[in-house]
């Protein structure tokens, strides 16, 4: 969504009415995004609080919150999807995180066993694939889940 900067008040126009606090918009400029007029100070990222008129023309919106970029891409990834089913994730969903992907708790399996990962669980992340501990490529035991690896220095171990 954009954010443009208008001045509210030109010749003959109507008095505008801020989204964010309800109150009379007599600044010198106003913001209008998501079809709505604010005053500058009361649009700001639903996260960090960033005043979104100051730090860039672009704003989001998902689940009722509205988001600077960074915080956006923090909490939805890049496109707002699971990177393993492509899917949209919903704002109030839970998500699981790895190099800078988002995944629903479903999704988040290890591609050969499929068993799903939880927080806590280590885990491999090799060429955007997951891996189990026990399942990672290159494993003495892969495929093998009786006893655990030695670590490995070439395939770095990561938690969720």
């Amino acid at each position: 969504m954009n954010v443009t900067k208008q001045e509210p008040n030109g010749s003959g126009g109507a008095v505008r009415s801020c989204a964010g606090c309800g109150g009379r918009i007599s600044d010198r400029f106003l913001l209008f995004s998501m079809d709505r007029y604010w005053h500058t100070r009361c649009l700001k990222c639903s996260c960090c609080q960033a005043q979104l008129g100051e730090i860039g023309s672009t704003c989001f919106s998902k689940g009722g919150m509205i988001l600077c970029r960074n915080d956006y891409i923090r909490l939805f990834g890049h496109s707002g999807a699971c990177n393993a089913c492509g899917q949209s994730i919903p704002a109030s969903e839970m998500v699981m995180r790895a190099q800078g992907n988002v995944y629903h708790l479903k999704c988040f399996t290890c591609a050969t066993c499929r068993n799903r990962l939880v927080p806590g669980d280590r885990f491999h992340y090799v060429n955007g694939t997951i891996f189990c501990e026990h399942d990672r490529p290159g494993g003495a035991l892969l495929s093998s889940h009786l006893t655990p690896l030695q670590s490995n220095t070439l395939l770095p171990d990561q938690k969720v």
